[in-house]
Parts: structure tokens; C-alpha cells; sequence
């Protein structure tokens, strides 16, 4: 099972277990507000433990039902379509899951409608609230949008990490080719392509800079089995594998170059009409110059002596490049030409 596949089962989990909560809330309210001066009580059978497991059996049952339909298929399916499009896929859906629930519930004899109804109205706002937050993580990506919510970054923090910028070849030649609306659908589906073998390689992305990607690692997940290495020449055989597509579409297969580099970085919350969490620091510039000098080298892949000393790098051919003067830079950087070796 791949990183990506993976995070979907724990988006699941996180709706399942919240909606249970819900359930269990809703219940609760039920039980205070029929036990109000106002209120002229509760319905002769009412129980409250029969409450909890209706409206906690609904929870698990929507959010088994509905919310597998919404991370496996919707955010799937509809990744290309418009908010109000997938906002109508999602309604539809939704009223075929009260409906389903409905017959559960009559089955089992209850048979309230006007709780049903209330319900129904509750579970609405749940859903379409689900969804938003779906599609507001997937805007972040995973695990940011979490770090905000809980201000984890409110306060600069000192994080050491592995950065790899990768861009497209020839990409003025290859958009002046294909036109901007067409360069633009290839930009889309090689991000779209991409985005597996870097999670799969526990890589986050960082940033889409025009035709660049910028990839981001917690150090010793970067490190372990070589990872921030490997991501890229798992990208390439992603790529080559939809080699067939590419041609048929664009008339071109894409390659990349890339420079990997790790040091400290400053990451921190900033905006305010628009938000995000930001990496700062001389990392960040370094690795940009380091994929820069790749077509002055021939190469499709540069780090830093720094870094490939402490990967294991069986399976590769290193090729030492020397001393570089980056630009911009005052110092002189030991870097290393890295390439896959062919068996």
C-alpha cells in the first residue's frame, strides 16, 4: 500500500471517528433539551442509551458509507472539476445516504420522522463541512492545514531538512511549442504524476514554482534508504511508465533536472488574508543554484558533499564535480553528480 493510499485510510479514520463524536453530541443535546423547564419531556420509550446508538449508529454507518465516497471517489474522480460541481456530487450522494440510513432505521422500528428530519438537517451540515475541510487540506496538503489549526508554527521553530528543486527541460522550447494552454495541461498532469512517488518516498511538497516542483524532507526520513535520492529516479520511472500518454498528448516525454541539498531552515506561519508555513534560510537559495549549474554538468541529478555523506548510495554512480563557486555565493560547495546505474 503506497504513503498516498495510506493517508486517504487515515482521513477516513479521522472522519469516522469524528462523526461518531458528533453522534454522541447530538445525543446529548437531545437528552438536555428534553430535560429543560420548557420542555414538555421526553416521548413515552424514550432512552437515551437507544439515542446514542442511533445517532452514533448513523455516524458510523455515514461516515463508513459517505465518507469513503468522498476521500476514495469524489476528491478522486472530481480533482478536476469545479468546487460546485464536486459540492453537487457530494449533495446527491448525501441524500442517498439518509435515505439508505432512513430504511436502517425503519427496519429496526423507529419510526420519528421528525427526528429524522432534524437529523437529516445536522448530518447535512456535517457533510458539507467534511468536504470543505477535505478540499482545504488537499489545498495545503497533508498534515499543514492541521499545523495551522493548531498553531504549531505561530512561533518561527529551527528545523533541519532536505530540499530538492526540480524542474522541467527545455521548458521555454517546450511551451513555445505547445502554446500556453496546452504547455499548461502537461505542467498539470506531470504535477498530477508526480505527486505519488513523492509521498511514497515520504517527501512533502513544498512549493510549484512555474515549471518547478520544490520537495521537502524531515532529515532523517530524507535520509533513510536514500529517500530524497531515490524520489527522483522513481518520478522518471513514473513517468516513463506513461510514456505512451505523453507522446500521444504532447509529443514529448518530460525529464527533469535536480539539486538536492539539507541544512537548517526557519519555518514559520506568515500571512494574513492568505496563510501558509514557510521555509526561510540560506538552504533554500543553495539548492536553487545547485539544480541551476545541472546543464552546465550534463547531469540530471547535483547534491551537496554534505549531504551524500550521509546517504547510502549503493545502486548509483557518483561522479565528484569539484570545488563550485555557486552564484551568489562567497564560498566555495564540494558537489556530486549522481546518476542511476543500469543493470
Amino acid at each position: 500500500m503506497n504513503r498516498r493510499t495510506r493517508y486517504k485510510f487515515k482521513q477516513l479514520l479521522v472522519i469516522v471517528l469524528a462523526w461518531l463524536i458528533i453522534g454522541l453530541l447530538i445525543s446529548i443535546y437531545d437528552y438536555l433539551l428534553l430535560h429543560t423547564h420548557s420542555s414538555i419531556g421526553p416521548v413515552p420509550g424514550y432512552s437515551f442509551l437507544l439515542s446514542v446508538i442511533i445517532n452514533m449508529g448513523s455516524g458510523l454507518i455515514g461516515a463508513l458509507l459517505g465518507g469513503s465516497f468522498l476521500v476514495f471517489y469524489i476528491n478522486v474522480k472530481y480533482q478536476d472539476r469545479s468546487y460546485g460541481y464536486t459540492v453537487t456530487a457530494v449533495t446527491c450522494s448525501f441524500i442517498l445516504i439518509i435515505l439508505l440510513i432512513n430504511v436502517l432505521l425503519r427496519n429496526i422500528g423507529f419510526s420519528d420522522t421528525s427526528r429524522l428530519f432534524k437529523s437529516g438537517l445536522v448530518w447535512g451540515v456535517v457533510v458539507a463541512t467534511t468536504q470543505l475541510l477535505l478540499q482545504v487540506n488537499s489545498k495545503f496538503g497533508p498534515g499543514v492545514f492541521w499545523n495551522i489549526i493548531r498553531g504549531k508554527y505561530n512561533t518561527p521553530q529551527e528545523e533541519f531538512r532536505i530540499f530538492m528543486f526540480f524542474d522541467l527541460n527545455s521548458s521555454t522550447a517546450t511551451a513555445e511549442k505547445l502554446g500556453d494552454k496546452k504547455y499548461h495541461e502537461l505542467l498539470k498532469d506531470i504535477f498530477t504524476d508526480v505527486t505519488n512517488p513523492i509521498l511514497d518516498n515520504d517527501g512533502e511538497i513544498y512549493q510549484y514554482v512555474g515549471d518547478e516542483v520544490v520537495v521537502a524532507w524531515k532529515y532523517k526520513e530524507g535520509i533513510e534508504d536514500s529517500k530524497c535520492i531515490q524520489c527522483f529516479f522513481d518520478i522518471k520511472n513514473y513517468l516513463e511508465e506513461r510514456k505512451e500518454k505523453y507522446l500521444r498528448q504532447y509529443g514529448l516525454l518530460p525529464s527533469f533536472k535536480a539539486g538536492i541539498h539539507c541544512g537548517k531552515v526557519v519555518a514559520g506561519e506568515v500571512g494574513i488574508i492568505k496563510r501558509d508555513i514557510t521555509y526561510s534560510g540560506d538552504v533554500l537559495n543553495t539548492t536553487s543554484r545547485i539544480q541551476g549549474i545541472c546543464r552546465e554538468f550534463n547531469a540530471e541529478v547535483i547534491v551537496s558533499s554534505d549531504l551524500a555523506a550521509v546517504l547510502q548510495l549503493n545502486g548509483f554512480i557518483l561522479q565528484t564535480l569539484g570545488s563550485i563557486k555557486l552564484r551568489g555565493k562567497e564560498k566555495e560547495m564540494q558537489l556530486i553528480s549522481i546518476s542511476r546505474l543500469h543493470l
